[in-house]
């Protein structure tokens, strides 16, 4: 049986001199406050595992240290069973355990200071936007030092040119290969934190306006940058839109068409039709048309094209929209929903470190932390060894389809390639790191700051590119080492590990002999109810309504609202369907597009539509009446009962649309639930944003205590009492009251389960106790209470 001793290992410490014998002083025994059966635990590692509890968030957990002894001395009894099982020597726990233990330790392995400067550099830069221009001469990550130095020498050439006062967007257009900007002088647009690779961002964030940075080295090449303008940070903003499509390609013909649809669109907005209406009619972006055009939170590390995003952030308040605006995807008409400023430090520091540790920041963090461990670890190249592996190289690496076979040359075949700390790696080792790791290249023209192919770098050596997966196979090494010392280095993460794992395998065992059984063991609910029943009962309960308002008007305009229960129009409307001329039956299109409706009447049972026909001038009268028959028939065929349809036929041509809308059928929702109809009266009441609503609702089954309005009242009965509390109206709308009765086991089932749960945990405690007889030190526990 394996012995801890609760986070402390016994050390021996060896004092020697010249003349006289080694002596050997042994570290006194910890004190013991716990054993179970032959199993020792110690004050520290109780009196550790009792603080860390108290200083946990979960105030429910927190008791003294008599009261958390029991808990504690459960847990143990726990895992020990786990343990006398077998349960910690499974491949499966071994697996999981080291898969918690990866986690863990990378927060041990990555430098806490650089990632805080990081992050704060980060949010420092994300207060203001730059713009840049670029050149970019591409060189391969593994191309021979020769081709490096070339690169760099013509990037050096370019920037003695621009600094000479040569045109830098003439240069760009010359000489750089990044297709995407070359076109435009080299411009990037503005960018922000994260918006581009580390060091080309810091490129752009280190040279003044109307500078030309050095040349900067990325995984693309080598890049000059000129710093265009600067400007505050924008923020970001959630808005709508509006999308016609049209091909940047199209013609004459096409374009005219669709400015004309936009252009009606915008009239349409104008006029005052709602922009979720109008852009579900007529948008062409299917991914947001069907939420009335409402796309994603802008981000500044990843901004819309620069038309589309100037335009955006030019709106002043939520609600406004813009005049057609043109991009490479057609015509938009943006409407500003949301606008949020940069956040204090202290809310984004979370995110903005994760961030950190995943963008390309996280190399500089890896590099850092190999550089600290290559200076605590000894490592020791075999120089011959590793320059025969080196050749082994070819081509194929640099597809990532390179290829060994075993042995090896017996001059390679387990031969050391690298010793860290004492432990020896061999060429067979690094062959299969080697295979594993390799890629096929990214496309080694793709820009730093977009997707769009620039000219083919310099192809890379076989031989660098096997040198570079060599380093990253020793700095990989020195990880594992450290994080193979990390128990010895680190109480905290030892302790970590220890409740870790005691976590894991008390959910196994609890799974087992309580969890699993209580669910299952049906009859064992049943039994346990039966001998309960009086323990189950429910109090006299009030089924009510409670409305409370800002003054007695709304609350009496709410209440007289609620007593009707009329029906309200939402603003809530489905896409109308379009007949052809004298066409009455659904075509199978039709009825896709009546799918829509079908969901949202399936999801609101408490919504009514309202179905409208009418027909153009030279049709019959019945023609509209048809039509509406045609989709009232479908809407009931499909679960939606004729009591939810209202239908509305004017009989003729409709007010205020077009001869081809006449021949629409259209749909407005309704609704006469009672959260619907609050609703509809607050949006007449508009309120401060983060400020209460003019009117809430709450609705429910009540006992005594669950509410104070209704505790309010001295005497339940049915009908409405009004209060007054708090500068608030209240109105309490009792419909029904319910006497004391005894639960059914199906309403006591979840409290009888939870309770049959504790039953069995006990009875299994109480094996376990007799199982590892408990023996306590009660003066180590009189030390800790004192």
């Amino acid at each position: 049986m394996r012995h801890l001793t609760g986070g402390f290992l016994l050390a021996i410490l060896v004092t020697a001199c010249k003349t006289t014998t080694p002596v050997v002083q042994q570290t006194p025994p910890q004190p013991v406050i716990l054993t179970l059966g032959n199993k020792a635990f110690t004050t520290d590692d109780f009196f550790q595992s009792f603080t860390k509890n108290q200083l946990s968030s979960d105030s429910a957990q927190h008791t003294d240290v008599k009261g958390y002894f029991d808990l504690y001395t459960n847990l143990k009894l726990k895992v020990l069973a786990a343990e006398t099982e077998g349960r910690d020597t499974t491949e499966a726990f071994r697996e999981e355990m080291n898969t918690y233990r990866k986690q863990l330790a990378q927060s041990y392995m990555t430098d806490k200071v650089l990632v805080e400067s990081l992050t704060a550099e980060a949010y420092q830069r994300m207060q203001e936007d730059v713009n840049a221009s670029h050149i970019l001469i591409p060189v391969s990550e593994d191309a021979l030092p020769a081709d490096t130095l070339k690169a760099y020498e013509t990037a050096l050439a370019l920037r003695k040119k621009a600094l000479a006062g040569e045109d830098f967007a003439k240069l760009a257009s010359a000489h750089s290969q990044d297709a995407t900007t070359a076109p435009n002088g080299g411009n990037l647009g503005y960018i922000t934190a994260f918006g581009v690779v580390y060091p080309l961002e810091t490129a752009a964030y280190t040279t003044p306006i109307g500078g030309i940075s050095q040349p900067t080295r990325t995984r693309f090449g080598y890049h000059i940058l000129k710093v265009n303008n600067r400007r505050p940070s924008r923020g970001r903003v959630r808005v709508a839109h509006i999308l016609v499509r049209m091909s940047p390609s199209a013609d004459d013909a096409g374009q005219k068409m669709a400015k004309e649809r936009i252009d009606a669109a915008y009239a349409r907005l104008q006029k005052g039709e709602p922009f979720e209406l109008v852009c579900r009619e007529l948008s062409d972006d299917a991914t947001s048309k069907t939420n009335g055009g409402v796309l994603p939170m802008s981000t500044p590390d990843r901004p819309w094209v620069p038309t589309f995003d100037d335009a955006a952030f030019s709106l002043a308040k939520p609600g406004d929209y813009s005049k057609p605006v043109h991009t490479n995807y057609g015509w938009h008409i943006i409407k500003l929903i949301e606008r949020k400023n940069l956040e204090p430090y202290a809310t984004m520091a979370p995110s903005l470190h994760q961030r950190v540790t995943t963008d390309s920041r996280a190399e500089v963090l890896r590099q850092a932390t190999i550089l600290k461990l290559r200076k605590e670890y000894a490592v020791q190249e075999d120089k011959s060894t590793l320059e025969a592996a080196l050749t082994k190289a070819d081509t194929s690496l640099l597809r990532g389809q390179w290829r060994y076979t075993e042995p090896l040359d017996p001059a390679l075949q387990n031969k050391n390639i690298v010793t860290i700390s004492g432990k020896p790696s061999t060429v067979n080792d690094f062959f299969a790191y080697v295979r594993q790791r390799q890629q096929p290249p990214r496309n080694p023209a793709l820009s730093a700051t977009s997707s769009a192919p620039a000219t083919t770098p310099v192809q890379g050596s076989p031989v660098v590119a096997m040198r570079r997966l060599f380093d990253r196979f020793v700095g990989d090494r020195l990880l594992a080492t450290e994080e193979a010392n990390l128990d010895k280095k680190s109480a905290e993460f030892r302790s970590l590990m220890n409740e870790i794992r005691d976590g894991v395998l008390l959910s196994q065992v609890m799974e087992k002999n309580v969890w699993e059984r209580s669910m299952v063991d049906s009859t064992g609910q049943r039994q346990y109810f039966e001998q309960r029943k009086a323990n189950y009962r429910l109090p006299e309960r009030a089924v009510a309504t409670i409305v409370v308002a800002q003054n007695d008007s709304l609350l009496k305009q709410a209440t007289t609202a609620l007593s009707g229960r009329p029906l309200y129009q939402l603003r809530r409307s489905a896409a109308p369907i379009t007949f052809d001329k004298n066409q009455t039956v659904l075509t199978q299109n039709l009825r896709e597009t009546l799918f829509d409706i079908l969901v949202a009447m399936g999801h609101n049972p408490d919504y009514v539509i309202e179905v409208t026909g009418s027909h153009d001038p030279t049709e019959r009268d019945s023609v509209s009446a048809n039509r509406i028959r045609s989709v009232v028939g479908y809407l009931q065929k499909n679960g939606i009962s004729l009591s939810r349809i209202m239908e509305k036929d004017y009989q003729g041509a409709r007010p205020g649309v077009s001869k081809d809308a006449q021949r629409n059928v259209t749909f407005q929702y309704f609704s006469n639930a009672k959260d619907d109809v609050i609703k509809t009266i607050n949006s007449k009441y508009p309120v401060a944003t983060g400020a209460l609503p003019a009117l809430s609702l709450t609705e429910g089954v009540f006992a005594q205590g669950a509410n104070p309005y209704l505790d309010a009242i001295a005497q339940w009965k049915v009908g409405t009492t009004t209060l007054h509390r708090d500068n608030k109206a209240i109105a309490v709308i009792i419909s029904r009251i319910d006497p004391p009765r005894a639960k059914t086991f199906a309403e006591a089932r979840g409290t009888v389960i939870n309770e049959y749960q504790a039953m069995l945990e006990q009875q299994w405690l109480n094996q376990l106790r007799q199982t590892y007889p408990v023996k306590v030190n009660e003066a180590e526990i009189q030390k800790l209470v004192k």
